[in-house]
């Protein structure tokens, strides 16, 4: 099982690339650096590709729909260039709040345009000249709709690798099983060990049927908040806001998907209640209906014990890798959090 972690989307950044040299020396397998409407992902992933040698860096995640696809391509071929080969390609469709919201730009189709990018962006780092007559993107375009003088092209690069790991960020049944099916990476968000194969058993094996055996088995990559201690449990609430704001904030009434993960966990009256709370304006009492139960079951805190016991459950619900929260404020305490974790997995 691998240890990741993810940087905070603003603010001491170069501090927090100082802590990821530290924890790739105790134990830190993979950063992730995300991009929602904070800075780019991309000259963040540099930098730290500058600034470490063995970590693997990933974008957790790019959407798709704010580059082109050739474009996402030709960037995850340059962060692998320059990291020496350890860049993970993380890709997710986001949500009509940012990509319309913030980029202008329709959302629609996500299902299909993930499929047809991918598509796109293994053909770029196979230096194959990229024709792709998809139902959302031609390449090149049509005759008719440019000059015409467009014609197939490829990398001028030779990549360092042919075949960049992707991963996809999803939580939907058909996400999930477009995944499983085409991806080597998968990244689910509020990970609830004992209910992952109820909500997330079906599309998996849907998708995994259908999956070529070159890509290896399927990295299931987790987001765990981790305190490791006797006196710890407290900590559990810096987590609170977080989910309140997924769970109840991000999106509208009717259209938030991760509103309705927690209902398909079986927290249907609380999902509404955070929802309606947040929605209201009533963020801090949103965060104090967060249930208990599923804040811990997606956590990692409490005692050394305690914890080794819950990432035998993580395990064996499929998870590969941890992204690891730590929740210790001190960086002496993020560093000795990635340190114990290390130990315990093994």
């Amino acid at each position: 099982m691998r240890i990741g972690t993810q940087i905070n989307y603003a603010g001491g950044f170069a501090e927090s690339v100082a802590d990821i040299v530290e924890l790739e020396r105790v134990g830190l397998d993979i950063v992730f650096i995300p991009e929602a409407y904070s800075f780019d992902a991309v000259s963040q992933l540099g930098y730290v590709a500058a600034k470490t040698e063995r970590v693997e860096i990933a974008s957790g995640i790019v959407q798709i729909y704010t580059r082109t696809p050739t474009l996402t391509a030709m960037t995850a071929a340059g962060l692998d260039f320059v990291s020496g080969g350890r860049f993970t390609l993380g890709m997710g469709s986001s949500g009509p709040q940012v990509i319309e919201g913030f980029h202008g730009v329709r959302y629609d189709a996500p299902l299909a345009r993930t499929r047809e990018v991918v598509d796109i962006c293994r053909q770029v780092w196979r230096r194959e000249r990229v024709v792709h007559d998809g139902r959302h993107y031609q390449i090149p375009l049509p005759e008719g709709q440019g000059t015409g003088l467009g014609k197939p092209l490829k990398l001028i690069n030779h990549p360092v690798r042919p075949r960049i790991p992707i991963m996809l960020a999803a939580i939907g049944p058909k996400n999930v099983a477009l995944t499983a099916e085409i991806a080597e990476g998968w990244e689910p968000i509020f990970f609830h060990p004992e209910k992952a194969a109820d909500v997330w058993g079906g599309p998996l094996a849907e998708g995994k049927a259908k999956r070529d055996p070159e890509l290896g088995e399927l990295d299931v990559v987790v987001g765990v908040p981790v305190a490791i201690g006797d006196d710890v449990k407290h900590l559990a609430d810096f987590v609170r806001p977080y989910l309140a704001l997924y769970i109840g904030g991000m999106g509208a009434r009717g259209k938030n998907y991760y509103n309705d993960l927690a209902c398909r966990y079986g927290y249907e009256a609380e999902a509404k209640q955070v929802q309606d709370l947040y929605l209201d304006g009533k963020k801090d009492e949103a965060a104090a209906a967060i249930p208990a139960d599923l804040l811990h079951a997606m956590s990692l805190i409490g005692p050394a014990g305690y914890v080794k016991e819950r990432l035998a459950a993580f395990r064996e619900a499929g998870a590969t890798t941890l992204q690891v929260n730590a929740l210790q404020g001190t960086r002496e305490g993020r560093i000795d959090t990635v340190r114990q974790l290390r130990e315990l997995i093994g």
